[in-house]
């Protein structure tokens, strides 16, 4: 009898499957409201998701031929990752007839040149920018100045993002992005063939390199989502760098900007989501906040919420921010709380190593566990395994590598300092020089 009784229980649960699930993302999956009556599947690996050139036909091949397999309902398909991850959903939420936005709204986020183009139609809080010929011997845009950045079109992670401040360092960067840009680009290219391009857009491709003059100020974060139409942004955050570098420190919720900055940057995302056309699906966006212009300027908008921002909800808020994904997904409007969980304030901090190196000694998972049960309010996510060369990893920045994750939650940022140094000093890594 009691057999009997679970299985209807498990049939009755909403099936919810998650492109590229992870183990940490499954246990904040697991914390959202009602997730008792959800049953969460995995959807593609990280390893089929994020390593090597993406083989996006085939990825799409193997979830429909999982999903088709299934003997239940099919009642969500979500992802919390970048590309292909987020134009993945759109594709398979349209082929199974669920909820999500769309394709075309998914790519007038994330190629930079045609989200540029869009940004400008509605706001003028954005640097200037244009396209860089990467062919023949490359030159620095007519009418932009140095310094500023140069980036492929589609990227991710800051992944081939560089700074550059004259024109040999313009030189240097785009012969980077030349030798790198096809792992991203020419997958990205696919899912471009599938849409109707803007001319300009179609004729730039998803292997162009876009430049924009350097922003200035501090950074700044917003998460929200469109529900009906209505735009809703349920956070703003900071991002703090490591002191002289782009590579950032910790992102911090909630934001110390002055209130009537937090103002404006929501206004400037309901009017660009608006734009777009996104609907039924969450968004972050990217940026700096200059306090002696009083000037807020957008840097770049993701297609998605941040899974490395799910803590710190969950902290803060008591409720992760997965929760906006599912309920959209299903259909149903967020409704996220604020002020409910145990700390004032919560971090996602990294801890960076700024030169290559061979990881000698690793954190067991035994000793991170004993540290998060020593230090209330932290989890660590230990990023290269033993042996491994730091150069290897996946969606680093350009000019660091990731050790490890330290999401802290705490009363006062001194107190999630002190939480952060303590665990630094005691993670045990050992890190050899490159070999000749």
């Amino acid at each position: 009898m009691e057999k009997q009784e679970e299985r209807k229980r498990l049939v009755s649960r909403i099936n919810i499957f998650v492109i590229g699930m992870d183990e940490m993302n499954l246990d904040t999956l697991r914390d959202v409201p009602h997730a008792e009556s959800y049953r969460f599947h995995p959807l593609l690996t990280i390893e089929e998701l994020q390593y090597g050139e993406i083989q996006v036909p085939e990825l799409i091949r193997k979830a429909e031929s999982k999903l088709d397999g299934f003997d239940g309902s099919i009642d969500a398909i979500v992802g919390y990752w970048d590309f292909p991850v987020s134009t993945l959903v759109p594709i398979l939420c349209e082929r199974y007839g669920l909820h999500s936005t769309s394709l075309e709204s998914i790519i007038k986020c994330e190629h930079k040149y045609w989200s540029r183009l869009e940004q400008q139609k509605v706001i003028d809080e954005h640097p200037r920018f244009a396209l860089v010929d990467l062919e023949g011997e490359p030159e620095p845009p007519p009418g932009l100045t140095f310094p500023m950045w140069l980036k492929p079109v589609k990227s991710f992670s800051s992944e081939l993002a560089f700074g550059v401040k004259d024109e040999k360092e313009f030189r240097e960067a785009v012969a980077e992005i030349r030798e790198g840009i096809s792992r991203v680009g020419r997958p990205f290219e696919y899912i471009l063939d599938r849409l109707e391009l803007p001319p300009e857009v179609a004729d730039a491709g998803g292997q162009a390199c876009l430049a924009e003059e350097a922003l200035t100020g501090v950074q700044v974060a917003c998460e929200g989502y469109v529900f009906h139409g209505e735009v809703t942004v349920y956070g703003v955050l900071d991002s703090v760098n490591y002191p002289d570098t782009s590579s950032f420190l910790r992102h911090q919720y909630p934001s110390r900007a002055p209130e009537h900055v937090q103002d404006r940057i929501k206004d400037i995302a309901k009017r660009v989501m608006k734009q777009i056309g996104f609907e039924s699906a969450t968004f972050s966006i990217e940026f700096f906040y200059d306090a002696e212009k009083d000037a807020v300027n957008l840097l770049e908008i993701n297609p998605r919420h941040s899974q490395s921002h799910a803590e710190l909800f969950d902290h803060v808020d008591g409720v992760p921010n997965h929760h906006c994904m599912i309920s959209l997904a299903l259909g149903r409007d967020p409704q996220l709380p604020n002020g409910r969980g145990q700390y004032e304030v919560a971090a996602k901090w990294y801890h960076r190593r700024f030169e290559d190196g061979v990881v000698r000694r690793a954190p067991t998972k035994e000793e991170t566990e004993r540290l998060q049960d020593e230090i209330p309010g932290v989890k660590i996510e230990v990023v290269p395994a033993e042996g491994q060369q730091l150069s290897d990893l996946p969606g680093q920045d350009s000019y660091s590598y990731e050790l490890a994750q330290l999401f802290i939650g705490a009363d006062s940022v001194e107190g999630m300092r002190e939480k952060y140094d303590r665990c630094v000093a005691s993670l045990p890594f050992e890190i050899d020089p490159v070999p000749e």
